[in-house]
């Protein structure tokens, strides 16, 4: 298996475990621990750094690394959907009312009115499905993955070779 494609493997299998310990530990109900989803971005740092090291080692120049870290992402956000629908319609069916009820929750702490908080709550309902959740998903994964490839191919990237000088 090459490069690209053992690390959008592991890209997407490390995002979809990560969520489901989310699921089964309950995290993903706790407004203090709900943010913990965001170590996915971590771990796209790390697989995406191990493999641009590697893919410039194979010879890719910067454009190469790019496009690498753009393919790399896409085949984990392949992962990403197909895990994020199975997550919030087989295992977790009510996992939007969940987060519905956690977001009004923190909501009302935080002082808001009921005319505020009841129109909050119906702008959020229009993208909490699972298909715009598994959407959204393959979007973060993708933008994150070209935005670090950027960053990390500047640093790993196959130098072209220096002109001999006669």
């Amino acid at each position: 298996m090459n490069t690209i494609v053992k690390a959008g493997v592991v890209l997407g299998v490390l995002v979809e475990v990560w969520t489901y310990v989310m699921g089964f530990t309950g995290w993903f109900k706790d407004p203090k621990l709900m943010s913990l989803f965001w170590v996915v971005i971590a771990f796209q740092i790390a697989v995406l750094v191990w493999a641009l090291k590697r893919t410039a080692a194979e010879g890719r120049g910067y454009g190469g690394q790019i496009g690498a870290g753009t393919l790399i992402s896409l085949i984990a956000g392949g992962f990403v959907i197909v895990g994020s629908f199975i997550f919030t319609t087989v295992v977790f069916p009510h996992y939007f009312q969940d987060i519905a009820a956690i977001q009004e929750q923190m909501l009302r702490s935080s002082g808001r009115s009921d005319a505020e908080i009841q129109q909050m709550m119906a702008m959020t309902a229009k993208t909490s499905t699972p298909a715009m959740q598994a959407f959204f998903g393959f979007c973060g994964t993708l933008v994150t993955g070209i935005v670090v490839s950027a960053i990390v191919g500047a640093f790993f990237r196959a130098k072209p070779p220096k002109p001999a000088v006669a």
